[in-house]
Order: C-alpha cells, then sequence, then structure tokens
C-alpha cells in the first residue's frame, strides 16, 4: 500500500471516529435534555419548587438538590446555562411532576409557568389571622401586607378605613400566583368585593337601610351569635330592630372581640366595663368594623333578614347553641334565668 493510500485510508478511519464520537455526544445531549430526571419520593404529595425574588441560579439548584427532586443535578445545570435560564429566574411557585425532563422544567421555569395556589379564606376572626393565612399561602410578607392595610390614604381611596379593610376579603376560594405581593392581592380582592356586591346586594342593604359596609359588620356579630344557620335571618332581624329604635345592640360577641378573649363562655359584668368601640354595650349603633368575616350566606341571611318584632335573645338552656328569642325585657328574663341556671349546674363560670 503506497503512502498516499495509508494516509487516505487513516483520514477516513479519523473521520469515522469523529463521527461516531459527534453522533454518541450528540445522542447524550438529546438523552441529558429530554430523558426524565425529577423524581418524587411521595407520588401522592404533589411537590413544588417555590423560588423568591431574590433567588440566584444557585439558590434553584441548591433547592432541588436539598429536596432530593433530581437524579442528577449537574445535567440540570448545563441545560439549564445552554438555554440561558441561569441569567433569567423567575420566581413562581412551580409544580414538579415524576419523570420530567430537564428541557420541560427548564421551559417551566423560564417561561415563569406558574400552578397557581387555591387560597382559602374562611373562619377568620382577626387582621392577625388573616394576615398569617396570607403570609402562609403567598410569598407577601406580614411586613407588606400589614403595611398596606394600615396605609390610611391608600385604602382610603378605596372606600375603607382601618377598622374595616378586612371587609374587602369576602371569604371564598380564590387562585392566586403564589409570588402575586401586597398591592396585587388588595387590587384583586377589592375586584372580587365589587363583584360580590352587585346591584341586587347593594338596593337590599339599602332598603334596610345598611350600606354594604355596615352588613358586613353587622354579619359578623350575626354569625359570631349562633352557628345555626336557621336562626341568623331572625338574629340579623333583632339586631336591625334594634338599630332602627336607637336601642344598644349589647351582643356578647363583640365584648369579646374587645378583650381579644374568644374563650369567654359567659360575658359578666366586669367584661362589660371595657372602654372600647368595639363593646356594644357601652357604645350605640354598630362597631367600627367587622369582628370576623362572615360567611356569604350569614352576609345574604342580613340582606334577607325576617321581619319580626323581637328585640332580645338569650342562648337557649339547653346549651345546643340555640336560642330564645323575646318581645319585652320581662320575657327575656325569664329566658336568660333558665340559660343561667343551665350554666350554674354545669359549673360554667
Amino acid at each position: 500500500m503506497t503512502t498516499k493510500a495509508a494516509k487516505r485510508k487513516n483520514t477516513l478511519r479519523l473521520l469515522m471516529i469523529a463521527l461516531i464520537l459527534g453522533v454518541v455526544a450528540i445522542i447524550s445531549l438529546l438523552y441529558i435534555v429530554v430523558a426524565p430526571n425529577v423524581r418524587l419520593h411521595d407520588k401522592e404529595q404533589d411537590a413544588y419548587l417555590y423560588i423568591y425574588d431574590n433567588f440566584t441560579f444557585e439558590d434553584v439548584v441548591e433547592q432541588l438538590d436539598t429536596g432530593n427532586y433530581m437524579l442528577n443535578t449537574g445535567t440540570f445545570s448545563l441545560v439549564a446555562k445552554l438555554s440561558g435560564y441561569d441569567q433569567k429566574v423567575r420566581t413562581g411557585r412551580y409544580r414538579l411532576e415524576e419523570g420530567m425532563s430537564n428541557i420541560s422544567l427548564v421551559r417551566k421555569l423560564r417561561n415563569g409557568s406558574q400552578d397557581p395556589v387555591k387560597l382559602t379564606i374562611n373562619n377568620i376572626r382577626t387582621r392577625d389571622q388573616l394576615i398569617k393565612l396570607l403570609t402562609r399561602e403567598l410569598m407577601a410578607d406580614a411586613e407588606s401586607i400589614t403595611a398596606l392595610l394600615t396605609n390610611d390614604s391608600l385604602i382610603a381611596a378605596y372606600g375603607f378605613n382601618r377598622n374595616n379593610v378586612i371587609s374587602v376579603f369576602i371569604p371564598n376560594t380564590y387562585e392566586f400566583f403564589w409570588d402575586t405581593d401586597a398591592t396585587e392581592l388588595f387590587e384583586r380582592m377589592n375586584k372580587e368585593y365589587h363583584r360580590f356586591w352587585t346591584d341586587d346586594r347593594i338596593a337590599r342593604a339599602a332598603a334596610i337601610p345598611l350600606t354594604p359596609l355596615e352588613v358586613i359588620t353587622l354579619a359578623s356579630i350575626v354569625e359570631e351569635e349562633s352557628n345555626k344557620s336557621t336562626e341568623h335571618p331572625i338574629i340579623a332581624g333583632l339586631y336591625i330592630n334594634r338599630l332602627k329604635i336607637g336601642m344598644p345592640l349589647q351582643a356578647d360577641p363583640t365584648v369579646r372581640f374587645s378583650l381579644n378573649d374568644f374563650t369567654i363562655k359567659r360575658v359578666l359584668f366586669g367584661h362589660l366595663r371595657n372602654e372600647s368601640p368595639y363593646n356594644t354595650y357601652r357604645n350605640k349603633g354598630l362597631p367600627p368594623g367587622p369582628i370576623r368575616l362572615p360567611s356569604i350566606n350569614v352576609i345574604d341571611a342580613v340582606l334577607n333578614y325576617t321581619k319580626h318584632d323581637f328585640l332580645f335573645m338569650s342562648a337557649k338552656e339547653t346549651l345546643n347553641g340555640e336560642h330564645n328569642f323575646a318581645r319585652n325585657g320581662a320575657e327575656h328574663m325569664m329566658n336568660a334565668r333558665k340559660y343561667q341556671k343551665a350554666l350554674d349546674a354545669r359549673g360554667i363560670r
């Protein structure tokens, strides 16, 4: 074989080797890109990646590594860098799926394709409880939410004040992106608030006559008074009767709220001396804001209150959460004595 032929053969051999290596490299790269790399230890429970606004790419990788969510974080880092994601980290809450490939996860993170949070607002008594719920479910921190809810000029522009601003959070289940900030949260809830207050509801409130905010405040008292839905329209009617004649509401739940002690089972004269605008034994009319976030059903119970001539109510001696209603003080005292006797018999002070 001539030297020239030998060189040609070696060249072909080298080209063949290079081709094979190239094919292997391409196949390896494709495998790295599309092969399953996400693993979930509990396939029955969703797993999420939370990326805060101060996170770097290294923080993202660390969270994946710490959670042991990946078979190989190195290949994920390689694909992420080839895709430019390491230079453009976006905040959000992202659901991880068993068997996701590196490219699927990178695309999701790079595009900011978040999985929304279902935020359920219910059974909230105080602003602090509300803030605790919001910060548990969303990225917004307690400081930013508190600052917004106490920003007098801002909330006044929306028609609220510090005492009634939590009324904007109509209890329901809403979908939010996890990285919603305090301002976006408030603006969304304000839209939901006005969506809730339809022309029909506003007209029913005006016929009482109460404003929507006053209806929410009254509904908050009604809901605290009884867990029996059948009683809510009756109790609402009783308090509306009192409002119309200028009689103090004398609602025990407002006293508990004013003392910030919801464990009180028996409101005593000492409790009634508390000087607070929320103490409806000392102040006529409605308190300056709701004492809880009332459910939609109770708000509607106030708007569709039962018309009657009851002015008094007392918990039933059965202690089952129901009430006896009365038209005058004499009837009420008889009912109250039966209730007090039942409490004494059970040693409730």
